[in-house]
């Protein structure tokens, strides 16, 4: 199998930008998800209060309109470009777009400069950056309501239920320390327990010197008990400490995206889909909002069961692997057509139903037909660059599909 597509959504629920190559790191590709949407709405009542929603393509369909393009960083200083050009849908009586408008925005603005927001997504919380008037009001006029540019900046958002790969692994402290002790990435926690342990018997090691200069044995054994408390509370800390830290390295974030870095589909899944459609038609893949298609698989759907994939990007380059973690469970997004900004007609309008009748296999979402797996880069992978054309392989299969449980998006 190889990769065959790989698409960065720079703004959530907006058409993705086509890449060929993409520095993979923990929370996503690079510059993936890092804006949102949001709706302003007007309290009715007096007040003049306003509050802010979510915008996301099955509620907001007509965000399909805006397609992106990425104007990467060449230099330090430069901070790169994300290009937005908004396509007015076509009308019978107008064979093209009436007006195309394009809007230029930071790749990485500087948030010091920038009012925070709120933003709750699915249950998970961060903050954003309002990016301000010249943008919302681009927006605004083109979506013809009024909304808000959010930038997610060095924030980032918890992974909740089980789909991140830390909380999966459930294995005991003692195992995980010796584990993460062994690993040769890992050697600044080797020597903060050297510490840990050296400031313990320093502290022992006290209490002999007192003896050993002439203090009373009374004295001394009044001092005892001090020096052990002192010792088990300095030594406690240091390891709730230790303990902190390696939760943090291992506790799994995430941008703007909706429930993990990565969404990996395969050619052979949508090949079935369009099968599923009127002779001529395709199904359109970035409909399932994908970061990564694969090529070559030898069944639709065998993804269903796929735990880790390894990628060879050859040339001496390291090989990433990603963790495949939960099932994606769709929704009436599949149905929207691109080219409109509406909810589509006849059969490529039915596409949701048409999976329903044989792909809800996931107990834990069992009124939404599943597509596609959610993934996690394993950390060793980081700032690695993933191509188009790269080898994939399955190193790992499970032997039953997994069980999705983010909380609030189940049913």
């Amino acid at each position: 199998m190889k990769v065959s597509q790989l698409y960065v959504y720079p703004i959530k629920s907006l058409r993705p930008t086509t890449i060929t190559e993409g520095i993979l790191t923990t929370r996503g590709f690079q510059y993936d998800r890092h804006f949102m949407l949001l709706k302003v709405i007007a309290s009715h009542d007096s007040s003049g209060a306003t509050t802010l929603k979510n915008m996301h393509v099955p509620h907001f369909p007509e965000m399909v309109l805006f397609h992106t393009d990425i104007e990467y960083p060449q230099t330090e200083k430069d901070s790169g470009k994300l290009i937005i050009t908004y396509h007015p849908p076509l009308s019978e009586s107008t064979p093209k777009p009436l007006k195309t408008n394009r809007l230029e925005i930071p790749l990485q603005p500087n948030p010091k400069s920038l009012k925070p927001v709120k933003v709750v997504m699915h249950q998970s919380p961060t903050t954003g950056y309002n990016m301000g008037a010249e943008y919302n009001d681009w927006f605004s006029a083109c979506f013809g309501y009024p909304v808000v540019l959010a930038y997610l900046g060095s924030n980032s958002r918890e992974v909740l239920g089980t789909l991140g790969p830390a909380k999966q692994d459930k294995q005991p402290a003692l195992r995980t320390i010796r584990e993460s002790l062994t690993r040769p990435d890992r050697k600044w926690e080797q020597v903060l327990l050297v510490l840990i342990v050296a400031s313990g018997i320093n502290i022992f090691l006290r209490g002999g010197t007192l003896l050993r200069d002439g203090i009373a044995p009374q004295t001394a054994q009044n001092l005892t008990p001090a020096f052990l408390f002192t010792t088990s509370v300095v030594v406690l800390a240091l390891v709730l400490f230790y303990l902190y830290t390696l939760h943090a390295q291992k506790e799994d974030r995430i941008t703007f995206a909706d429930c993990a870095p990565y969404l990996v589909i395969s050619e052979t899944s949508v090949d079935n889909v369009s099968a599923r459609l009127p002779e001529g038609e395709e199904m359109d893949r970035t409909k399932f909002r994908p970061n990564i298609v694969v090529s070559g698989a030898g069944e639709a759907f065998e993804e269903d069961f796929w735990r880790a994939l390894t990628v060879d990007a050859g040339l001496g380059r390291e090989s990433p692997k990603l963790l495949l973690t939960g099932n994606c469970v769709r929704c009436q997004s599949l149905n929207v057509d691109y080219e409109t900004g509406k909810m589509g007609t006849g059969e490529s309008g039915a596409v949701l139903k048409k999976l329903m009748k044989d792909r809800r296999v996931d107990p834990g979402a069992k009124y939404s037909p599943v597509f596609g797996r959610y993934a996690f880069l394993e950390p060793k992978g980081e700032g690695i660059s993933l191509r188009v054309g790269d080898e994939v392989t399955v190193i790992e299969k499970g032997t039953s599909r997994s069980i999705f449980d983010w909380p609030g998006l189940t049913n």
